[in-house]
C-alpha cells in the first residue's frame, strides 16, 4: 500500500510532464513548420518579381533599341529640316540645337525613371507582413 501511495504521486507528475513535453515540443513543431511555410511563401514570392522584373527588363531594354535607333534618325532629319528651314544657319549649328533639345528631353526622362525606381519595392510585402505578424504572436502571446 505504502508503495501504492509512492508510485500514484511520482506516476502522475511523470504523466504530466510527459504530456507537457508533449505540448512544448508539439508547439515547437508548428512553429519550426509555420517558419518553413513562411520562407518557402516569400522565397515564391520574391522568385514571381523576380521573374517579373526580368522580362519588364528585357521589353525594356529592347524597346529602348528600337527607340534610341529611331531617336538617333529623327534627330538628323530634325537637323536637316532646320537648316533647309532656316538656311542662314550652318549645318553644325542645327545639330547642336537638336543635340540640346534631345539632351534635355533625355535628361527629363531619366529623372522620370529615377523617381519612379525609388518607389519600386523589391520584397515581397506580403509575405514579410505575415512573417513579421508571426514571430510578433510568438514573442508577445496574450
Amino acid at each position: 500500500m505504502i508503495d501504492q501511495l509512492r508510485n500514484g504521486p511520482d506516476a502522475e507528475t511523470t504523466a504530466s510532464q510527459s504530456s507537457i513535453t508533449g505540448l512544448v515540443s508539439g508547439i515547437v513543431k508548428d512553429v519550426q513548420e509555420l517558419t518553413s511555410q513562411q520562407m518557402a511563401l516569400f522565397k515564391q514570392e520574391l522568385r514571381d518579381d523576380m521573374r517579373n522584373v526580368r522580362d519588364v527588363a528585357i521589353a525594356w531594354a529592347l524597346g529602348l533599341a528600337g527607340f534610341a535607333v529611331a531617336g538617333i534618325m529623327l534627330a538628323f532629319t530634325i537637323a536637316h529640316l532646320l537648316n533647309w528651314g532656316v538656311p542662314v544657319l550652318p549645318l553644325w549649328v542645327c545639330y547642336l540645337i537638336v543635340t540640346c533639345l534631345m539632351a534635355l528631353i533625355g535628361g527629363a526622362l531619366a529623372y522620370a525613371g529615377q523617381k519612379k525606381l525609388q518607389s519600386f519595392n523589391p520584397l515581397p510585402d506580403q509575405s514579410v507582413r505575415a512573417f513579421r505578424e508571426n514571430m510578433q504572436c510568438l514573442t508577445n502571446p496574450k
